[in-house]
């Protein structure tokens, strides 16, 4: 049954994680020089010894080498990670969750055999998915089934011999400028729309036609029309091209014509895990104010016990709390499907729940912790306004819009999208 009771491993894992980012990343991830540029590179060293700490392996079945974990317990790990920088456990959630995807579940024996070791023994070896994301058009096509037309991924032609060459440009690849292995959805059949007729393809850094850009810069670089742009995610990522891009056959992952990646239960742990770490990003923000509000005197007395300060610390104490909650319980009920079948739980989609709540909540949690620090809320030396730019961008993400609800609307509707042929 549902318990808020963590096991052993489960609070091992926690204190661990605690104490490696109070003693670690915080210290340069809120370093001053590092807060004031809007340039933030990823935090390579870091993620080296998070690496080390067995983060990649983290959802790998002990079987294969890995740890295990659960995805209650990576969410667990995730929000503690954020808690130091954010961007470190999105390149470890990436890197973890489809590591297990693709080496329990996906791969034959030979690709395991091919591709775990490199897996298991650099520590610097990151996964990239490079796939299109068909729920972005569920705002356009509520209540139907999906329409959508070809093209929009790269495409892959089969040879006499059996390889593949693809041909094609992502614009955008997380964990690309890291990631050793990439898993590439490439319409193999041009007949068919949507994610009928979508395979999965294993390429190798370095494999000849692949070509990797290297992240966008915060800001100061232009589109084609001349816009600026700004950068507005987390982790890192780049453009991926392929070009006569030859890939062997053998590196086909599950049937051709039917990608194996991007199921419902894959996205709903990304769903959840992305909430996790949105609720690390507010729990640092809170934390700070709390410690703030207990040193910073005002009128005779620490302005934690100032009326309008405490409300706003009962605010944010409150959201975070209810944020766990449903976390925790999209996670466990990600881990127990048989809870749903036998009427314990819900069919509402709490993986959406989670994500769509936790960021509206914790834009709010970190809104309310830097009111806490006055005009240094906003000063660009101090955390606040990072903890505070993190969420707002957790909010205005890929995977939550003014459509994402929809998914939950149509789950209260009773409407059940067909499944891909």
């Amino acid at each position: 049954m549902f318990s808020l009771h963590l096991s052993p491993e489960q609070l091992e894992f926690r204190d661990t994680m605690r104490d490696f980012v109070q003693n670690e990343v915080k210290a340069v991830a809120l370093h001053p020089d590092r807060l004031q540029p809007f340039e933030k590179p990823l935090l390579l060293e870091l993620l080296d010894d998070a690496s080390r700490m067995g983060l990649r392996t983290l959802a790998l079945s002990e079987a294969a080498g890995g740890a295990g974990a659960d995805t209650l317990t990576s969410c667990i790990v995730m929000e503690e990670l954020a808690a130091g920088d954010v961007d470190l456990a999105v390149v470890m959630a990436l890197t973890s969750r489809l590591g297990a995807a693709l080496f329990d579940e996906c791969m034959t024996a030979d690709q395991r055999a091919r591709f775990l070791p490199e897996f298991l023994d650099e520590r610097r070896a990151h996964l990239a998915l490079a796939a299109h994301d068909y729920d972005a058009v569920r705002g356009w096509q509520y209540h139907r089934e999906y329409d959508e037309a070809s093209g929009i991924e790269p495409v892959a032609v089969k040879q006499a011999n059996g390889d593949w060459i693809i041909d094609g440009d992502i614009a955008f690849v997380p964990n690309a400028p890291v990631a050793t292995l990439f898993a590439v959805q490439v319409r193999t059949d041009q007949k068919k729309t949507g994610r009928n007729g979508v395979s999965t393809l294993l390429v190798p850094r370095g494999t000849a036609g692949l070509t990797v850009g290297a992240p966008p810069k915060a800001t100061g670089e232009a589109d084609a029309d001349g816009i600026e742009l700004a950068r507005w995610h987390h982790g890192t990522g780049a453009r991926v091209q392929f070009g006569k891009c030859r890939v062997p056959g053998e590196n086909l992952v599950g049937r051709e014509g039917q990608t194996p990646l991007c199921t419902d239960a894959f996205m709903a742990r990304a769903a959840i895990q992305l909430a996790a770490i949105n609720l690390g990003v507010g729990r640092a923000a809170y934390d700070a104010a709390v410690d703030y509000a207990k040193i910073r005197v005002q009128g005779g007395r620490p302005i934690i016990q100032h009326q309008a300060i405490g409300t706003i610390l009962a605010d944010c104490a409150t959201k975070l709390e209810l944020s766990r909650s449903l976390v925790w319980k999209a996670a466990w009920t990600a881990d127990h499907p048989e809870a749903v079948g036998d009427r314990s739980v819900s069919e509402l989609p709490f993986h959406i729940m989670a994500r769509t709540y936790t960021a509206e909540a914790m834009h709010d949690v970190t809104l309310g912790a830097a009111e806490c620090f006055g005009a240094m809320g906003v000063m660009r030396d101090m955390p606040l306004q990072k903890y505070v730019h993190d969420a707002m961008v957790l909010l205005h993400s890929e995977d939550h819009d003014s459509a994402t609800k929809l998914g939950i609307a149509e789950a209260i509707a009773g409407f059940r999208r067909p499944a891909a042929a």
